[in-house]
């Protein structure tokens, strides 16, 4: 990718990205195409049926009311027992993964799992 100060000029910014875009070209046809991507550990099908289960060691609702994913939740299918924490009725959870999404505790005290 070489080029006079003088080409730099008359051509202008333009012209550099078009010299980077050939060269990014040539590389990827150079490379090949990429193998098919597995599907990432922990992921799950499209199609599989998952819910919320929650591990109340992590939560913190338990001992000060965190309430972050209750309030998220718009089937109503989280509630929370103080001294125990979250309790989440399966039979009304939709699988959205909104819980899992608020909840403030890393590692997260939510996770969706399959059915």
């Amino acid at each position: 990718m070489n080029c006079s100060r003088k080409e730099f000029f008359s051509l202008g910014l333009f012209s550099l990205g078009e010299s980077l875009l050939k060269v990014g070209g040539t590389a990827r046809d150079a490379l090949g195409t990429p193998p098919a991507a597995a599907q990432p550990e922990g992921r799950l099908a499209p199609d599989e049926q998952v819910v919320a289960r929650v591990d109340n060691r992590q939560c913190p609702a338990k001992n000060c009311g965190c309430f972050s994913c209750v309030e998220r939740c718009q089937t109503g299918a989280i509630s929370v027992v103080m001294g125990t924490g979250v309790v989440i009725d399966e039979m009304l959870c939709s699988g959205c993964g909104s819980c899992e999404y608020v909840c403030p505790v890393t590692p997260k005290a939510l996770r969706m799992e399959p059915k």
